[in-house]
Formats: structure tokens, C-alpha cells, sequence
């Protein structure tokens, strides 16, 4: 599913409106409409006495979006709502189209206040009664700096009350091209987004106040949809299932690919056996594991169709003279897997380094594999000929950039594209809504998931996924998307059983077979 930055957005507006010839006033007429229809189908009061109304407060900007408030409140009003209309601004202060919207709603009887300054808003909130719902129509996609003054005391007063917040196309206070929040912004239970959803929408931290996301056609032709482009895509079940690789009737265990993994470490090796599984398990026809000699027999017993292969170590870690050993294992394998569980002795540096920059295979890195590459990490731009997978959480992501978690949970979408780009790999940025970014740009924003996936080992269970779905041939951006929405599916699908917590990463490992025949049958 397409998204859209809030440029991006206001091309397709500008687009309707001066090559199609539809008015701006017809755009804004169907979008509050629309917003007004999902309120009435589900906030309506049932089973109530007639003389019983629903009411509605909305909090009205100066721009366009308050003028979809005040198309809002008129359908309301229209349906017997009790509406009330609070304008942050003078009477002479709204322009345009805005204007006709807000003069149509006067036309019909509605009850609006104009409030310019905090004192006599903090006047008007006090006398306010109970509503049914609150609806945001103060800033829109447009915002780019903090709300202050009055807009801020009113953000501030949403967040603190019971009713269901309505947000009018996005919460105001989020950046919609980036989901940063700026200052404040108010935390929806539903947004509705007008046309497609927008960036700021689906990437955390805006992710998290917009409640549940509405998309509501509001007229754009489709010869203007259709050729709108975007670098961001929102990943579901059909974006996810148009990557599935095909499973060839004839095939046999060499025609699916073989999977080479370096991990694993004394007191680590459950990370090494989680990796080589979840391979096995997404579809791999061969997954050898080289891991240190003094675990390898453990690491035998517990991986039975998994090949394993000892390798010189140093204090229980594959040492650096092991790199010619593994140069040679790598020869007709189809993909590389590094990182999970190989610990951080002095040598680790070198030896994820070398095989970054000699290996002709394509490779995931994760886990410790990225924090030896931490201070190194300028070498990956001069390997664009085959690719890298980096999959770090915020805290790993906090050491390869040198920012501050804070820094990167604040503007996720901005620092994967721009390391992607950077660095001329595909990055995949974990945690909720995890982003996976291309060197060209591009960014998809995944759907599946939830909090029980907040546990020790799903990040090894998915670069698992990630290097089987590489060594099966996915180019690396598609072996990535995938390989993050089938973890999230699989979590997903044993919701209903497990909650969200106390889920296990093998328990992900055991449903993954499942799950990748349940997204196929789906369509």
C-alpha cells in the first residue's frame, strides 16, 4: 500500500485540482464527509432514548483542516448530533476554502466559538459538558514546528479527556512525512487519513498516537493515484504475498538454496540453533552452521538436519584464524548469515570485517556481527555489487550511528533511509513497525506483529528468515520485507493462545512453515 509524505500529499491535492479541474472545496466537501460518516457508523448512541443526541466537540484550526471540521460538524449536525464548533482563531482569520465551509456551517444553525487566546479558552473547556467523541481538526498534514500557545493548551486538554479523539487525517503534532512528534501531539483513538495513509501515520513514534488508521477515498481520480510514486510502502498480506518465492514441483534440496552461518559462541549457542532453523523452517534446502569448535558437538546434538562444521576458536569464540576455513565453506552456498551469538572478543573486529568485505555471498549481519562493524562501517559503500543486510535494533543502531536511542526512536523513517543510502545497504530498523530501507530510498514499513515479539532470540529466529529467504534467491530488499512480516505473522497467529508475552522465539520457529502456507493460501 502506498504512502505518502506530506508533500507528496499536497502534489496529488494540487494535481485534482489543476489537471482534473475538481475544486478545492469539493476535495475538503468529501473528506470531512467521509470522517463524519465513520464517526455516525461507530459512535452513534443505541438503544438510547430519541431524545438522547450524541454530541461532538471539534477543535477547529485556522487552514484546511479546520475547514474539514467544519464540513464535519455540519453532517454531524445534519444527523441530529449536538455539535459544537471551537475555532483556535478570529472569525476573519479563515480563508478560502476553509471560509465558504465555515459560512455554510453558520448558514445551518451550528454552534461555533471563535477563542484566540488561552485565557478564554481555558474559559470556554470549563464550561464545556460531556461529548460522545472529540474531533482534532487543528492542524492537518502541513504542521513543521511545535504548537505553542493556545493550539498547545488545547493539544494538552484532548490528551487528558475520556472521550474517543478523532483525528482529521493525521494527529495533530506529528510530522506526517516523518511520524517525529513535534512538542506534543495528540493521541488518537482513530484517524482517518485522507486518499492514502501517510508516513507519519505508520512509523513509530506517530504510529503510536494515531490510534486505529481509517484510509476514506475523498475523489481523487485514479489516473492520479495510480501514477502517484512514493519511496515508502506499508506492508501487508498482499505486499507480502507477491514476494513469496516460487516452490518449483521438480525442485529438490539444491534447487532451494544453501544457507552458510557464522555464530555462536560458548555460553551463546542457543543463538546459533535458533538461526539455523528458522532457516530450515522458511524454506531453505540446506543450512550448514560453523560455529567454534569447543560447541560444536552440543550444537550437533540439538540440530539434526542442520550440518554443522567446528571451527578454530579463541576462548570459546571462532577465532580469526578460521576466515580461509570459511572462505572455503562458503563456496557453493547461496547466501551468508553472521552475527548472532558469536560474542565480542578482540578478534571478532577483524573477522566480521574481512568476511564483509571478501564474501561474494549475499549476507544478513545482525546481533554481535553489528556490533563488530561498529567504527567500520564506511567499508560497506565500497561492496554495492553484491548486497548487505544490516538488521539492528535501536540500541544497536544507537552504536553503528552514534546517535542516542531517544534520537533514533524519535525520527525512525529519516535515519534507516538515510544509513540505507549511505551505506549502500538494506537496512532493517526492529522494533514496532520495523522499517526496512534500500539504498535507493526506499523504505517499507511493516504491518505484522505485536509486544510479544519483545523477547530474547527473535531477532536470531529472523535473520534466519531473512538469509533463507536470500539463499532461496529473493533479491535482498524483498528477502528482508518478507522475512520481517512473516516473524510478525507468525507472532500474530498465536496471539490468541500465547497473548503478548511470555512468547518464545522457538515458539515463532514452530509456526513459521504454517504461517508461510497460510500467506500463500490467502491469496
Amino acid at each position: 500500500m502506498k504512502v505518502l509524505t506530506a508533500a507528496q500529499m499536497q502534489a496529488v491535492d494540487c494535481r485534482t485540482i489543476d489537471e482534473i479541474g475538481i475544486p478545492g472545496v469539493v476535495l475538503m466537501e468529501n473528506a470531512g464527509r467521509s470522517v463524519a460518516e465513520e464517526i455516525i457508523q461507530r459512535f452513534s448512541l443505541t438503544g438510547t432514548p430519541l431524545t438522547v443526541s450524541p454530541r461532538a466537540l471539534i477543535f477547529a484550526g485556522k487552514g484546511n483542516n479546520g475547514g474539514d471540521g467544519y464540513v464535519i460538524a455540519r453532517h454531524l449536525l445534519n444527523q441530529g448530533w449536538g455539535v459544537q464548533t471551537l475555532v483556535l482563531a478570529e472569525r476573519d482569520a479563515i480563508k478560502d476554502d476553509a471560509a465558504l465551509n465555515l459560512t455554510a456551517l453558520e448558514n445551518c444553525g451550528g454552534l461555533v466559538d471563535f477563542v484566540s487566546d488561552s485565557k478564554t479558552l481555558a474559559t470556554c473547556l470549563a464550561a464545556i459538558g460531556e461529548f460522545t467523541v472529540l474531533v482534532d481538526a487543528i492542524f492537518g498534514t502541513g504542521l513543521a514546528k511545535p504548537a505553542q500557545g493556545l493550539y498547545l493548551q488545547a493539544i494538552e486538554w484532548l490528551n487528558q479527556q475520556l472521550s474517543p479523539v478523532i483525528a482529521v487525517d493525521i494527529s495533530s503534532g506529528v510530522d506526517a512525512s516523518t511520524g517525529r512528534v513535534l512538542g506534543t501531539a495528540v493521541n488518537s483513538t482513530l484517524t482517518v487519513s485522507f486518499a492514502f495513509p501517510k508516513v507519519g501515520q505508520v512509523s513509530y513514534p506517530g504510529a503510536g498516537l494515531s490510534g486505529e488508521l481509517v484510509t476514506v477515498d475523498i475523489g481523487i481520480p485514479e489516473q492520479i493515484a495510480g501514477q502517484t510514486s512514493t519511496d515508502c510502502l506499508l506492508i501487508d498480506a498482499a505486499e507480502a504475498r507477491c514476494l513469496l518465492p516460487v516452490r518449483s514441483r521438480d525442485g529438490h534440496k539444491g534447487t532451494f538454496g544453501h544457507l552458510l552461518i557464522v555464530a555462536g559462541s560458548t555460553g551463546k549457542g542457543g543463538a546459533a540453533v535458533m538461526v539455523a532453523e528458522s532457516g530450515l523452517r522458511a524454506g531453505a534446502g540446506l543450512v550448514t552452521l560453523a560455529c567454534p569448535q569447543s560447541i560444536q558437538p552440543i550444537l550437533a546434538c540439538q540440530l539434526t538436519e542442520v550440518m554443522t562444521v567446528p571451527l578454530a576458536d579463541s576462548k570459546g569464540e571462532i577465532s580469526l584464524l578460521s576466515y580461509e576455513d570459511i572462505k572455503v565453506l562458503a563456496k557453493g552456498k547461496q547466501a551468508l548469515a553472521i552475527g548472532p551469538g558469536l560474542g565480542l572478543g578482540e578478534e571478532m573486529s577483524d573477522l566480521v570485517c574481512r568476511l564483509t568485505q571478501d564474501s561474494d555471498l549475499p549476507m544478513v549481519i545482525d546481533a554481535d556481527g553489528l556490533t563488530a562493524l561498529c567504527g567500520h562501517t564506511d567499508m560497506l559503500g565500497f561492496h554495492t555489487d553484491r548486497p548487505i543486510v544490516l538488521t539492528p535494533h535501536p540500541g544497536e543502531m544507537a552504536r553503528l550511528t552514534g546517535l542516542s536511542v531517544d534520537e533514533i526512536q524519535a525520527n525512525r523513517f529519516v535515519v534507516a533511509r538515510d544509513f540505507a543510502v549511505r551505506h549502500s545497504v538494506v537496512l532493517v530498523l526492529k522494533g514496532a513497525r520495523t522499517l526496512t530501507a534500500s539504498p535507493d530510498g526506499h523504505v517499507h514499513v511493516n504491518s505484522s506483529g505485536h509486544a510479544g515479539l519483545a523477547s530474547g532470540g527473535m531477532g536470531d529466529v529472523l535473520t534466519g528468515l531473512i538469509g533463507s529467504f536470500l539463499a532461496q534467491g529473493l533479491a535482498a530488499m524483498d528477502a528482508a520485507t518478507l522475512g520481517v512480516y512473516l516473524h510478525g505473522m507468525a507472532a500474530d497467529r498465536l496471539l490468541a493462545t500465547f497473548g503478548d508475552a511470555g512468547l518464545l522465539a522457538t515458539d515463532i520457529i514452530y509456526e513459521i512453515p504454517a504461517t508461510r502456507q497460510a500467506l500463500s493460501k490467502e491469496g
